[in-house]
């Protein structure tokens, strides 16, 4: 069985591509992306099989 480890990160509107790119370089899979608290900004919602560094 796969288990997962999870990571959020803030998102900067200019750089979202960026952003995302980079975390995919380093194995990490996009879930969601919801606003941030407050209405304020994105906070995007990752995860990769644990072990993948």
């Amino acid at each position: 069985m796969t288990t997962w480890e999870y990571s959020t990160i803030p998102l900067i509107v200019h750089s979202t591509k960026q952003i995302l790119d980079q975390w995919g370089a380093d194995g990490w899979e996009l879930v969601q992306v919801v606003p941030g608290p407050g209405g304020n900004g994105l906070v995007a919602y990752l995860k990769r099989p644990s072990g993948e560094r």
